[in-house]
């Protein structure tokens, strides 16, 4: 399998680690170098687009000592009469120079001089695979330093000395920390989603992790594509099931930690929490080390890894880019963000899958065991099996399969895809909690374990357990493996459990699990009978209490979500109207921003015709709520009458416990954008806004308006009469109006209309961000989509009357439908093979997989197993059920 994963989707922007990471999510990067140019080899090529600076890229071949010959790139912004400094850039295993090409030139363009290089048995170069020997990949590493210090425009820290950083994702991160530790030349490095020990990665306490070393050898284009040593390594292991000491010295040996106490150079550590190749605790161990060395060291916990998720690509770029601007080109003011971040998931857009994502930081890096909490746990002694040949195994992670949509992120949305087989474990349990828990960290638990065989290989794991037992979710899809020498006369153990950072809500339980078997790992092929039981002490959970959420970070534009009075209560106030009287206010909704009670309006002129009718439902604080219904259903005629435009004819509308009449004083607390807004034609688009403004008459500074005129993205149209304008320019002129102010209540109606995709997403994104900071949205729209990934919750409207309100993952529900995304075409047998399956009504090819619908004794656990078992290419398991399903389902298909 190859571990060249797709690249996330995003804009086309991001040098280093964090679009290095994005392209080799499942690679190992190599390191090759130079010291020899070839005569003749090099090859000057301008590269540019329309809106850059033209890049200069270069190619040569370069030989190296023993013969061997590396294929090159070197990248630099045109001739310039200053020097820079200079970055390597190493590509990921399986992968070659061309993978990082795109990062060399936007890294170009902000002022390094970038060598790229396909590594010893990569893309173009000659040469094995050397799993960065020192004597290989690592001493290439050097030769190329050298042939940077001979470039003219390269800064130099002195004779033979330039300044230079080394940033690589997976194995290409590996050789950044080595290249430190071996050459005192390196001044930076950007490790990401990387190993500290290899030895302990892929034989973790002494068990082969088989699934991840064989893609390993594969990905590599086969053992005889390694060196001799490591090939009849892999062999020997492979074969027997189990590392020998040999086998561990080797990986050892060529590892950043055989070198630790080198290294001693600024370290930006990025790594994956969705990965069980490369898991935290390998980040954990380079930052102790690292930092006791004296130099300074960020750590980074992205929602991605090797196992899929979102690689962050644009904000970790802009991390590793400061990072080398503050520690290359010496600029102090660059900002390098807090010691340790990590990114938490939010909520989900559901229609692709992804993870709303917000992130929490402490000034500090907490390690893996801070703020422990002891969780009492409760159980008996219990007898379990490791069946012959270890089969069935248990499902945890499954390696390779990684990508946006990978399994391990479905556990970060609550969606279980475990699976443990009766007999071959034992479970332990906490009470459920009375409060939320945020674990963050490595829990840990000591276990006493007997085995009728001397040796047992156990695998444990905590599970996040809803109300009830029905669902269980194994945060990240992680294990911690075991192998227990002298089990046979039983033996206390303590277990490091998975780091992790997982929020555990009020009502749930802790789980601990112990398995005999894992698919990703090699278990004694011998059957044999354990006994687990619990010592004193509990499960030891760390919650980091240092480590806040904060806010979110908005666009600078965002504060065009000031917004405005409603338009109706400005033409009263224009006009000196006459304020009708208002009921007193109910203190018992004086923070409910919404509360609409058997609110009725009939047709003009008729006494039984109803464009809303009976209607009732409430909005709470930091919530955006989706006024859904086909076109009659009665939306825009609520809205209207939300905001004072029209009177009711039955029921009360209450806006934080005050009743609403037309030019009620509680409509300054509400914005809104309803049927566009009305425009002077003669005017400039910024003298339409002022205008408004002024007649509201609220002070100028409240206004925002220089943050609203750039929202508004017209640029010089502002200056030009609003009748010169297009139809979306006027739209996104009236939204920038209602936007001006901050009230509590912000009302949109059909707001995207007119905006293109770039925006539509800005504007889904402030919607969300402005709830959370405690106020509320309210947005109809017909973009169900958008409606789908904006809101929390929903009202569903048809024929004036309410046919449903809730959250919207109540609405919209799991069916009984999941799409299998493959990552290649499934053939017609194989299909038919999938539909005979057990618990399975149906299976049809769909685009980019498969369309498998449950009955009622089917599981999406037991689905995974069985595709597994049929060698179906799985990307990723999902419900099919969208937004527009239920929304039709709802209406009947009236729309």
């Amino acid at each position: 399998m190859d571990l060249r994963l797709p690249r996330p989707r995003g804009p086309r922007r991001g040098p280093l680690a964090a679009r290095t990471t994005a392209r080799a999510r499942g690679r190992l990067a190599a390191a090759a170098a130079a010291l020899v140019v070839l005569a003749g080899a090099g090859t000057w090529t301008a590269v540019a687009d329309d809106d850059a600076p033209a890049v200069h890229r270069s190619d040569r071949v370069m030989a190296m000592s023993g013969g061997v010959r590396l294929d090159t790139s070197y990248f630099t912004e045109g001739p310039s009469s200053h020097r820079r400094p200079a970055v390597l850039l190493a590509h990921g295993f399986g992968g070659s120079k061309a993978d990082v090409r795109d990062e060399a030139e936007e890294l170009a363009r902000d002022g390094y001089a970038v060598l790229t290089w396909s590594a010893r048995g990569f893309g173009r170069s000659t040469g094995r695979i050397g799993l960065n020997a020192p004597e290989g990949e690592v001493a290439d590493v050097s030769r190329l330093l050298d042939w940077l210090a001979r470039r003219p425009e390269v800064r130099l820290d002195k004779g033979g000395d330039p300044r230079v950083g080394v940033a690589g994702a997976s194995y290409g991160g590996a050789i950044s920390l080595l290249a430190a530790a071996n050459d005192p030349r390196v001044d930076a490095v950007a490790p990401s989603i990387t190993y500290w020990n290899l030895a302990d990665a892929l034989f973790p306490n002494g068990v082969f992790k088989k699934l991840w070393a064989g893609i390993f050898i594969n990905s590599g284009g086969g053992c005889a594509r390694f060196e001799p040593e490591l090939c009849a390594m892999y062999n020997r292991v492979a074969e027997s099931g189990k590392p020998d000491a040999a086998a561990t010295e080797l990986l050892r040996e060529r590892s950043p930690s055989a070198v630790g106490d080198r290294i001693k150079v600024p370290t930006l550590i990025t790594q994956g929490q969705s990965d069980s190749l490369f898991p935290l605790g390998q980040a954990d161990a380079t930052a102790r080390a690292i930092k006791a060395n004296g130099a300074p060291v960020d750590v980074d916990w992205i929602a991605g890894g090797h196992d899929g998720g979102d690689m962050e690509t644009e904000r970790v770029t802009s991390r590793v880019v400061s990072w080398f601007d503050r520690y290359l080109k010496d600029d102090k003011s660059a900002d390098t963000g807090p010691a340790f971040r990590v990114t938490r998931t939010g909520g989900v857009d559901s229609t692709d899958g992804a993870a709303t994502l917000r992130g929490a930081s402490s000034d500090t890096y907490p390690g893996l065991d801070s703020g422990r909490r002891t969780i009492a746990l409760t159980g008996r002694e219990q007898r379990f099996q490791n069946p012959a040949g270890s089969s069935p195994p248990a499902i945890s992670a499954l390696p390779g399969l990684g990508g946006s949509g990978g399994l391990a992120q479905l556990s970060s949305l609550g969606v279980g895809v475990s699976l443990d087989f009766p007999g071959q474990y034992a479970r332990f349990e906490s009470a459920p909690f009375r409060d939320d828990l945020r674990i963050t960290g490595s829990p840990t638990v000591t276990v006493h374990v007997e085995s009728s065989t001397d040796e047992a290989v156990l695998f444990g794991k905590v599970y996040d357990v809803g109300p009830g037992g029905t669902r269980q979710v194994l945060p990240s899809q992680l294990v911690t493996p075991v192998r227990v020498e002298g089990a046979k006369n039983g033996k206390d153990v303590s277990l490091a459990l998975p780091a992790i950072d997982h929020a555990v809500q009020k009502g749930h339980r802790l789980r601990l699990v112990l398995a005999s078997t894992d698919l990703g790992y090699a278990s004694p092929a011998a059957p044999a009978t354990y006994t687990v039981s619990l010592t004193s002490g509990g499960l030891q959970v760390p919650t980091a209490p240092a480590v806040k959420t904060a806010a979110a970070p908005l666009p600078s534009w965002v504060w065009w979500l000031p917004l405005a009075a409603v338009l109706a209560a400005v033409a009263l106030l224009v006009t000196g109207r006459r304020r009708t009287s208002t009921p007193a206010p109910d203190p018992a909704l004086a923070d409910v921003p919404l509360q609409i009670t058997g609110l009725s309006k009939r047709y003009a002129g008729s006494t039984d015709r109803y464009a809303v009718r009976e209607l009732s439902f409430r909005v709470e604080k930091g919530q955006v709520l989706g006024l859904l219904g086909p076109n009659g259903a009665g939306k825009t005629t609520t809205l209207r009458m939300l905001m004072g435009l029209i009177k009711p004819d039955d029921g009360e509308i209450h806006v934080f416990g005050h009743a609403v009449r037309p030019g009620a004083p509680v409509l300054s607390r509400v914005g809104a954008f309803v049927e566009g807004a009305g425009f002077l034609p003669h005017l400039s688009g910024r003298e339409n806004l002022e205008l408004y403004w002024r007649a509201t008459g609220r002070p100028p500074e409240d206004a925002h308006m220089e943050e609203a005129l750039e929202i508004a993205g017209l640029g010089e149209a502002l200056a030009r009469a609003v009748r010169t304008y297009s139809q979306g320019m006027r739209q996104r002129l009236a939204i920038a109006q209602a936007m001006l102010g901050l009230p509590d209540l912000l009302i949109l109606d059909e707001p995207t209309n007119g905006l293109d995709p770039p925006q539509i997403r800005e504007m889904r994104q402030v919607m969300i961000r402005y709830a959370a900071a405690g106020r509320t949205v309210i947005v109809s729209s017909h973009l169900l989509a958008e409606v789908e990934q904006s809101c929390t919750h929903l009202v569903v409207m048809d024929r004036g009357r309410l046919v449903q309100a809730g959250p919207v993952s109540e609405i919209v529900g799991s069916g009984d439908t999941l799409l299998v995304g493959t990552a290649t075409p499934v053939d017609a047998p194989v299909v038919e093979k999938v539909g005979a399956l057990p618990g399975v009504l149906s299976a049809v090819a769909a685009e980019g997989g498969l369309l498998v619908r449950l009955d009622t004794g089917g599981s999406a656990q037991r689905l995974v197993v069985e595709l597994v078992r049929l060698e179906v290419p799985v990307a990723s398991v999902g419900p099919h059920r969208r937004l527009e399903d239920a929304f039709l389902t709802l209406i009947g298909g009236s729309a």
